[in-house]
C-alpha cells in the first residue's frame, strides 16, 4: 500500500503519503492537542481542572468528527458528551461537595501500574479495531459515512439497547450524588443542631 501511495505521488495523480493535504495535518494537530488535554485530565490533582480539561478532550474528538466530514457524529458527541456528561459530572463535584483546589487523595501513588494497564488496553484496542476493519471497504457511490442518514440506521438497528442503558447509566449517576450529598455530617454544627431540636 505504501509503494502504490508513492507510486500516486510520483506521477502527481493526486495527494500521497508523503504530501499530506490541509485536513490531514489539521487531523493531526487536533490529535496531538486532544492527546495533551487527556493527559493532562488524568494527571491533575485537581478534580474541577479535570473535568475542564475533559471539555477540551471530548470538543477535540468532536472537532475530528467534523474533519472526517461525520458531522452528525460530531453534533452527538458536543451534545451528549460536553451537553450532558461534563456537566453531570460538574453537578455531581458540586453536590458531593470536592474540594476546589488541589487534593492529595486524587493520587493513588499506582501510576506505572495506571501506565501499564493503558498502553495495554490501547495496544487491545488498536489491534480489534484494525482486525475488524482490515477487509471493510467503503462504498464511496453509496450515501456519506457518518451522516445522519446511516448514523441513524445504525443506532436504532444495532444499538438501541447500550443507548438507552447509558441513559439509565446517566440517571443512576445523579440520583446517586443527590444522595451522597444530602446526607448528613457529624461534624456540621446546622446538623447539630437540627438533631437537638428533634
Amino acid at each position: 500500500m505504501l509503494t502504490a501511495h508513492l507510486a500516486a505521488a510520483a506521477q502527481g495523480n493526486g495527494p500521497g503519503f508523503l504530501s499530506p493535504t490541509g485536513v490531514e495535518i489539521a487531523f493531526v494537530l487536533v490529535g496531538l492537542a486532544t492527546l495533551g488535554a487527556a493527559l493532562v485530565t488524568v494527571t491533575t490533582r485537581q478534580l474541577v481542572h479535570a473535568a475542564l480539561w475533559l471539555v477540551v478532550a471530548l470538543g477535540g474528538i468532536a472537532v475530528e468528527y467534523l474533519l472526517l466530514t461525520a458531522e452528525f457524529i460530531a453534533w452527538v458527541q458536543v451534545l451528549i458528551y460536553l451537553g450532558s456528561v461534563v456537566v453531570l459530572l460538574l453537578f455531581g463535584l458540586m453536590l458531593t461537595k470536592a474540594p476546589i483546589g488541589r487534593s492529595p487523595d486524587a493520587d493513588s501513588g499506582n501510576r506505572l501500574i495506571a501506565l501499564g494497564v493503558a498502553g495495554i488496553a490501547a495496544v487491545a484496542l488498536v489491534w480489534v479495531v484494525v482486525d475488524a476493519f482490515r477487509t471493510t471497504w467503503i462504498d464511496l457511490d453509496g450515501p456519506v459515512q457518518g451522516s445522519t442518514k446511516v448514523s441513524g440506521e445504525i443506532l436504532f438497528q444495532h444499538w438501541v439497547l447500550p443507548f438507552e442503558a447509558l441513559s439509565v447509566l446517566l440517571l443512576a449517576a445523579l440520583i446517586g450524588a443527590i444522595v451522597l450529598s444530602r446526607k448528613s455530617d457529624p461534624n456540621d454544627p446546622a446538623e447539630g443542631a437540627k438533631k437537638g431540636q428533634r
